[in-house]
């Protein structure tokens, strides 16, 4: 099984023959548009699809391919900061509060967390920091087996803040206490926030690589999977990132 995450830049429904030269089996697709929305042909095109974001053009989209089938799990929960004198509202949060993500399963079989992580520099809890505040929700549920956090966390290691316990490397450490290691890192060797291979160049500028899009996968499928990321020279022209692609089932390490 291939499943693929890519953060299409924006105008999914103008993009259609790139995803389909993918041939995935499933497509995390992030900043997309909300099919119902805009016209016939997308929508058909769409099939059984999830979907949520802020508004329709904007958000992270599902997309079952190959006769395969994604459910959505209805994951909600709260969260209280505890050991703390301090009793304001911004020691509790839910699950409903954080952007964006959405918990699915394949074919009731595979549980995956596609994120797209939203935020800004004047959000304490920007970014990655709504990644931490999801884990210490739903911790439990990603503990398990079978299970891949997937998408763009727009993120890494460089810029994690010594004063931060929500910086890159401690959600990495989080979700690798759970279980879950990145399968980039496992295949290549490479440390965090020394990765060779980019998934996204600022303004589509190849003098401005970054790498901020993962696949961590529970310790049961790491073994079999392999990982491709997309060559700048085949997707910069219609996003500002690449598609990494994840295949389940195989030992096939690092394939570019």
């Amino acid at each position: 099984m291939k499943i693929v995450t890519w953060n299409c830049n924006g105008a999914l429904r103008k993009k259609l023959p790139e995803v389909d030269a993918l041939y995935a089996d499933i497509l995390v697709i992030q900043e997309c548009e909300d099919p119902q929305f805009f016209g016939e042909q997308f929508l058909d095109w769409a099939g059984e699809y999830l979907w949520v974001g802020s508004n329709r053009n904007k958000g992270i989209g599902i997309f079952p391919k190959n006769g395969n089938r994604v459910t959505q799990l209805n994951w909600h929960g709260t969260f209280t900061l505890k050991g703390l004198s301090c009793s304001h509202t911004s020691m509790t949060w839910t699950t409903s509060e954080l952007r964006v993500f959405l918990p699915f399963t394949v074919n009731d079989k595979l549980t995956v967390l596609a994120v797209w992580t939203k935020g800004s520099d004047k959000e304490v809890f920007g970014y990655v920091g709504q990644l931490w505040k999801y884990l210490q929700i739903h911790r439990e549920e990603l503990s398990k087996l079978s299970t891949m956090v997937i998408g763009d966390l727009n993120s890494n290691a460089i810029w994690d803040k010594a004063d931060r316990w929500w910086s890159h490397s401690g959600v990495v450490a989080e979700l690798a206490e759970i279980g879950l290691q990145s399968l980039y890192h496992r295949v290549t060797n490479e440390a965090q926030g020394s990765e060779s291979i980019p998934t996204f160049y600022l303004q589509r500028n190849l003098s401005k690589p970054y790498h901020i899009d993962y696949a961590f996968v529970s310790e049961d499928l790491i073994g079999e999977c392999g990982l491709e990321v997309g060559a700048a020279e085949d997707w910069i022209g219609v996003s500002d990132h690449m598609p990494v692609e994840v295949l389940v089932g195989c030992n096939l390490g690092l394939m570019r």
